[in-house]
């Protein structure tokens, strides 16, 4: 789930122990030897090298990603013949789910749409995330499919089943998102499956980024049979983004996943990275930074 929040810094690592001379300074994403002088500037960690990296070029995230999709492709018949079978909690269903056309609801960043390529940019330039170079990205619309999720998109569209990609993706992106969908073999029913950021949904007032009131108007139409996504706010409403009020969401909706709701690996961005450092993304980077150390848990 892309929403409007900063995504890491970049990074250098550190080799710096194995110098006894010299030292290296950034440039451009490369290591240049330099004199150490007492102004020698420190070594600059990035937080997304190797998130990025993990994502790119390890089979471990392929098989992850596709072991989801194949696990739920294989509960789908189970969801379809269960007149009661239900995605939405409670609070999100506000009419009977009987006689509602069946439907998947899917995030589409990090969990239909694989963004690595403009995270690797940021890595490579130094850079943070901010919605002008975003907007450029998602006009190139060059973003992959994540693994395994061409094939369920198929087969639950096959069974009849309507997939909507509800999206923190501004409405504004919906044409050139729904074009980048299409050529990776998404089905795409019509325009009115994408529910971007900026949906208006009549007598709903949306918090923020917050997905709550877009699953409400899907679930007026239709029985939501699942949901994916990468973000816990991907399947319910994060009220409050601090680490013990999602502990308590995941714990409440514990046995959701892996039947109703299926989350896909993203260790780049998203509210848990966000929660360690009060969700305040005016912070200078390094207090940032030095907010996720300090919420690291240390062996003795």
């Amino acid at each position: 789930m892309r929403a409007s929040v900063a995504v890491p810094f970049s990074f250098l690592v550190g080799a710096a122990l194995a110098l006894s001379a010299c030292t290296s300074a950034p440039v451009q994403g490369a290591l240049v030897p330099t004199a150490v002088t007492d102004a020698a500037p420190p070594l600059v960690s990035d937080d997304n090298l190797n998130a990025v990296l993990w994502m790119q070029r390890s089979e471990e995230y392929r098989a992850l990603a596709e072991q989801t999709y194949r696990a739920a492709a294989g509960t789908l018949d189970r969801a379809l013949k269960q007149k009661h079978w239900d995605a939405l909690v409670p609070a999100e269903r506000g009419n009977a789910v009987t006689r509602l056309k069946p439907a998947v609801v899917m995030d589409i960043d990090e969990t239909v749409l694989d963004n690595s390529p403009y995270q690797a940019r940021l890595v490579r330039d130094g850079k943070e995330y901010d919605e002008p170079s975003w907007d450029r990205w998602v006009a190139e619309k060059k973003a992959k499919a994540i693994p395994g999720v061409v094939d369920f998109a198929r087969a639950a569209n096959a069974k009849g089943v309507t997939v909507l990609y509800i999206s923190n993706r501004a409405v504004h992106l919906k044409d050139a998102t729904l074009a980048n969908l299409r050529a990776e073999g998404l089905p795409v029913a019509d325009d009115s499956v994408f529910l971007g950021l900026g949906s208006v949904v009549e007598g709903c007032m949306q918090k923020g980024s917050e997905k709550n009131c877009r699953r409400q108007l899907a679930g007026r139409t239709y029985r939501v049979l699942m949901q994916f996504g990468d973000q816990l706010g991907d399947f319910v409403e994060v009220s409050a983004n601090t680490e013990q009020a999602r502990g308590q969401l995941l714990q409440q909706y514990h046995d959701w996943f892996g039947e109703r709701w299926w989350m896909l690996p993203n260790p780049s961005y998203g509210g848990w990275e966000s929660a360690t450092f009060g969700n305040d993304f005016r912070k200078p980077w390094n207090d940032r930074h030095a907010a996720k150390r300090a919420a690291l848990e240390v062996a003795p």
